[in-house]
């Protein structure tokens, strides 16, 4: 028989709240933005009121730790489900100020109306209304006397009745006595367990991710500085998106301001790069991985509690040196020159927009790399060549995309035994080799997915190797990228669909080519015979139609940097599969010339 591996208990919501005030259970999101609106929790205390139930809470002990003197330190409950409405009800009933989506700090007031037994969010129509009671939580006062609420009501409202006022407010008062089910878990039991307990109990079914146990294990370690460490990270992540949060910071949270982390992250309030802009899961998985040299978070997880992976005991000491690493890998992750060096080094390569950014976790290993790199005293530009071609690789090859977690695992660890300019170098020996350029990649390209890894390897290599657009004299195909140009069908959609092609192939990525505005509508639906015959006719005298191209020579290495055939220069033009295998095919050796060049 199983053993079970939890404890479901029903407690007074009045215990819970207690158990919150004191700290016998850490609510980790405490310091993260109040994502309910009012009307969530208006609709919260009448669920309350009227008996319903509001669901379970779900509570993950921390493992005991030896402390350093010997002793063993009782590990606090952990809140993993339930903090939305364990925080509704502090802010509902104790009266307590919540963060809200801005990061100030408000008060939501949830307004009864004792006659006709209704909840509404306190507003000023309401504030002037004597009808209604304006702020529940003065009920929760601990020494509210329910009799002096009676007596203010029926001497602002003589018509209602009294013993009916009495007996409504009295159960409201009683909510604090109704159950909620606090479902307990194992303290020993691992991370994927526990999300999929979670994910099984949680109605609603939302995933919970080992970065939201890391970034828990530290909003709840104030010994450590972990609530002022998770801020950080949270801070940073807010500020690359919206730069202008800047002065909310400044104004509504002075002791972070005071902190040691704001003047290391200010400088992102004069910053308006999107690039890159990670989320607390790319800072935990950078910063980790390149101090701790593992690449699974819930090592971090156990790190962070003090497990000694030797002895499998919980030790105070190892959790005193994990949070200070990890610390120095986030300081690492958000400082300037680091985090402009890495967005500079991806533009550098042809990645010059977000449009072009479409693996995160490549992106976040190839962090990884240049802080390794650096840590190391390679030289800059060799370690930018390395970072360039490693990132690239990893694209081109869906490196990080099956299990990410392992992949990053086997890669810092080769890297720390084999050294990183040797695993580099035979990594991309061994995963592109010519028969990936000359079989393996054109085959990959048989997609209809702008968003291939392989679509976006070609605009970037367009980019940076200076490529015009198609039939363009002057305008590159970087300009196009930075302005918003058109994706051009060769083969026009429309003539392609009067042919009764369907969808996935039209679009195949070997259809399109980066154009001016002004070139594809000019082109329009025109079949390629035809179109293609007057590019030939523009180029030796004829009328100009398309572009500004108007000599042959221009016009072939035109086309040699789009990868088209040469023969459409003279208007001959195969039949459309024939003219995608080619273009495949002059599409991924203008791939590998850019491999070549970032070297």
């Amino acid at each position: 028989m199983a053993t079970q591996r939890y404890s479901v208990t029903p407690h007074p919501i009045e215990t819970l709240l207690a158990w919150v005030k004191s700290g016998e259970i850490a609510i980790p999101e405490i310091q993260r933005p109040f994502v309910w609106d009012s009307t969530k929790v208006r609709n919260f205390i009448d669920s309350l009121y009227q008996g319903y139930p509001v669901g379970y809470l779900i509570a993950w002990r921390n493992p005991n730790v030896k402390l350093k003197d010997g002793t063993t330190s009782a590990g606090k409950r952990i809140l993993i489900d339930g903090q939305q409405r364990v925080t509704a009800l502090m802010a509902a009933v104790l009266g307590h100020e919540v963060l809200a989506k801005d990061y100030e700090t408000v008060r939501i007031r949830i307004a009864f109306h004792p006659v006709e037994e209704r909840f509404e969010v306190h507003n000023p129509a309401i504030a002037k209304d004597r009808a209604w009671i304006a702020d529940i939580s003065r009920l929760f006062v601990p020494d509210a006397y329910l009799g002096d609420f009676v007596d203010d009501y029926i001497t602002r409202n003589p018509e209602a009745d009294r013993k009916q006022v009495g007996r409504v407010l009295e159960r409201l008062k009683k909510i604090v006595n109704n159950h909620i089910g606090l479902i307990e878990l194992a303290e020993d039991l691992d991370i994927e367990t526990v999300t999929e307990i979670f994910i099984r109990v949680n109605s609603a079914g939302v995933e919970l991710s080992q970065a939201d146990f890391a970034m828990s294990k530290i909003a709840v370690n104030e010994k450590y500085g972990g609530n002022l460490l998770r801020k950080a990270i949270d801070y940073f992540c807010h500020l690359a998106v919206a730069p202008e949060f800047a002065s909310k910071i400044e104004k509504n949270d002075p002791l972070f301001v005071a902190s040691e982390f704001w003047p290391k992250m200010k400088w992102l309030k004069d910053v308006n790069d999107d690039l890159y802009d990670p989320t607390y899961t790319d800072v935990l998985r950078v910063a980790f991985t390149f101090q701790f040299g593992r690449g699974k978070l819930q090592d971090l997880v156990a790190l962070l509690s003090g497990r000694n992976f030797e002895t499998r005991e919980y030790e105070e000491s190892i959790a005193e040196e994990s949070f200070a690493k990890l610390k120095a890998g986030i300081e690492a992750f958000m400082n300037k020159t680091h985090f402009e060096r890495l967005t500079m080094i991806l533009r550098s390569a042809g990645f010059v927009t977000s449009d072009l950014i479409t693996s995160r976790n490549a992106v976040n290993f190839a962090y990884i790399l240049y802080l390794r790199g650096r840590a190391e005293g390679l030289p800059a530009d060799e370690l930018e060549r390395l970072v360039r071609r490693w990132y690239v690789m990893s694209i081109l090859t869906g490196r990080y995309t099956g299990s990410p977690e392992s992949a990053f695992d086997q890669d810092i660890r080769q890297m720390a035994s084999r050294g990183i300019k040797q695993y580099v170098a035979a990594v991309i020996e061994s995963e592109l080799p010519e028969s990936f350029w000359t079989g393996v990649l054109p085959q990959h390209m048989d997609t209809s997915s702008l968003q291939s890894p392989y679509f976006i390897a070609y605009l970037a290599a367009q980019a940076r190797l200076g490529d015009r657009g198609f039939l363009s004299r002057d305008i590159t195909v970087r300009d196009l990228l930075l302005n918003r140009g058109d994706k051009h069908h060769i083969f026009p959609r429309r003539y392609l669909q009067q042919q009764g092609l369907n969808r996935g192939r039209y679009n195949q990525i070997a259809n399109f080519v980066m154009a001016q505005s002004e070139i594809n509508i000019a082109i329009g639906d025109k079949p390629p015979q035809v179109y293609f015959k007057e590019i030939a006719e523009q180029v030796n005298g004829g009328p100009k139609r398309y572009g500004g191209i108007t000599d042959p020579d221009t016009l072939r290495q035109n086309f040699e940097e789009n990868c088209l055939p040469i023969s459409l220069m003279d208007g001959q033009v195969p039949d459309y599969e024939t003219f995608l295998a080619e273009r495949r095919r002059l599409m991924a050796l203008r791939i590998k010339r850019w491999f070549e060049v970032l070297g």
